[in-house]
């Protein structure tokens, strides 16, 4: 979302866009989910040989595309999406979609290292107001605090001696940013991905410390409110890098 935003307001080349997508996987292929906005953009349906990623950003381009947004949706937390659509679900399903004016695009690992966008009709709604990235990121530290303690005392991830490094490697994969990414959104973007690096190992431990079902239900308890902080700190950080990125672009 931020390099294709940046891209689509000359902050960034294609070439950057496209070789900061391998951070996602090897390759990227795409569909359209119904005919008309297939001919429309002039790439493939989900029954037809799918096209590459460069031709979804060419798309994007012709269709007048400008910045968009991110949409995080869970269960219980779909902000970001509007109704009930086959969009909103795939993007419910795998918990990550991109949003233009009049599009919705879903990205899916199909296979490892391959990852398929599938673009959506949407209707024209008005622009949400941003999530205030301050106040996302006092939720987050609020978020920790109140999750320290439960965590503490579960001893999540106790039986992983080397877990800081696990978490600094999963950190360093999240890839590179353009260069004119604001230095706020970056920080927030590095501590929500720490912390959702931490919420990856505990939900894989087994069962994260916890040894009976009520500690269990109390570790589901404490990780919940800090999923949703990752979330919320995620979506007003890619926001306010799309307007600075743009807004810098076009004054130039």
């Amino acid at each position: 979302m931020v390099w294709t935003s940046a891209w689509l307001h000359g902050a960034a080349a294609a070439d950057d866009v496209l070789d900061a997508s391998q951070e996602w996987g090897e390759l990227h292929e795409v569909v359209v989910a119904d005919q008309g906005t297939a001919t429309a953009l002039d790439l493939p349906t989900r029954d037809e040989p799918p096209a590459a990623l460069a031709m979804l950003l060419a798309a994007l381009r012709q269709y007048g595309a400008s910045a968009g947004r991110i949409v995080l949706p869970v269960p219980g937390d779909v902000r970001g999406l509007d109704g009930k659509s086959e969009f909103a679900a795939e993007a419910i399903r795998v918990g990550d979609a991109a949003v233009f004016a009049g599009l919705g695009l879903v990205p899916d690992r199909v296979a490892d290292g391959v990852v398929r966008w599938t673009v959506y009709d949407l209707p024209v709604t008005p622009p949400q107001a941003p999530e205030p990235i301050g106040a996302a990121d006092r939720e987050l530290s609020e978020a920790m605090r109140a999750a320290a303690g439960t965590l503490a005392s579960l001893d999540v991830a106790r039986d992983r001696p080397n877990v800081r490094a696990e978490i600094a490697e999963r950190v360093a994969s999240t890839g590179a940013w353009p260069a004119a990414m604001p230095q706020r959104s970056l920080r927030v973007l590095q501590r929500a991905n720490e912390l959702a690096a931490i919420l990856e190992l505990a939900a894989e431990d087994e069962p994260g410390g916890a040894v009976s079902a009520s500690a269990a239900l109390q570790r589901a308890d404490a990780l919940r409110p800090l999923s949703d902080a990752v979330r919320a700190a995620r979506r007003a950080a890619v926001q306010e890098a799309v307007s600075v990125l743009t807004d810098h672009a076009d004054r130039h």
